[in-house]
């Protein structure tokens, strides 16, 4: 079987649909290599996974300070950054608190950003493959109809039909491209907010090392923003 043969029943369709079918066969591609993308940034930067970084403040907070820095000297995930940040910066004590929570709100901002990169793209499509697909049908509908009036008294309901079904395959083509680039959409914007909590409730873990583990790694007392984390150090913590 040759390439031609294998390529054809996609020729086939983007012909029957016509520009709609073949501009959301043009946003496919994108979704897919966009999604490749993801997958491969995600897996290269560990995103979501929080377990090295959780560990090392639990050495942390237990006195174990050089041993918690020594296991994140190659940070690889952005909490794994945020800990490490906030760890080497505590034990070089030329930084008051404010300055140190500064610079981890800048250093996870960014990478945060990193990670989003792409999302909106996706969303886009998402959101406009439907779209595209029910104009298509609107349109084919519109031909479809038009023909059947040309006809006057000799119409031909295989003609009306076949009108039809053309249409409809555009809204069909618009859902199988939505669907997928909406489930995977959601599972990367999971991981993300994941890796957000990791970097908010294990930075406040390291910079409140005198409060319990319980209390300062909950997501009540997380590390937010800079101002937000000095008023929590300024008010007395209990444990839950």
């Amino acid at each position: 079987m040759d390439q031609t043969s294998l390529f054809q029943p996609v020729l086939n369709l983007l012909e029957t649909g016509g520009p709609v079918v073949s501009l959301i066969a043009v946003l496919s591609v994108i979704a897919f290599a966009l999604v490749l993308m993801k997958v491969v940034q995600f897996l290269r930067e560990g995103v979501g996974r929080s377990g090295r970084a959780r560990d090392a403040v639990q050495l942390w907070r237990a006195g174990h300070q050089r041993e918690a820095i020594r296991m994140l000297g190659t940070p690889r995930t952005a909490s794994e950054e945020t800990v490490a940040t906030a760890m080497r910066l505590s034990m070089n004590g030329t930084l008051d608190k404010g300055a140190i929570e500064e610079e981890i709100s800048r250093r996870a901002l960014a990478r945060l950003h990193n990670h989003q990169w792409g999302l909106k793209a996706l969303d886009a499509i998402g959101q406009v493959a439907p779209l595209l697909g029910l104009f298509g049908t609107v349109l084919g509908m519109i031909e479809a109809f038009q023909e059947l009036q040309s006809a006057g008294n000799s119409v031909d309901p295989s003609m009306l039909a076949g009108g039809i079904w053309v249409a409809l395959l555009t809204t069909a083509a618009g859902l199988a491209v939505a669907m997928p680039v909406s489930l995977l959409l959601t599972f990367f914007e999971s991981r993300i907010d994941h890796e957000r909590i990791a970097i908010e409730t294990l930075g406040a873990g390291v910079l409140l090392a005198h409060v319990p583990d319980a209390a300062a790694l909950s997501p009540d007392h997380g590390f937010q923003t800079p101002d937000v984390a000095a008023q929590l150090s300024q008010q007395p913590v209990h444990a839950h």
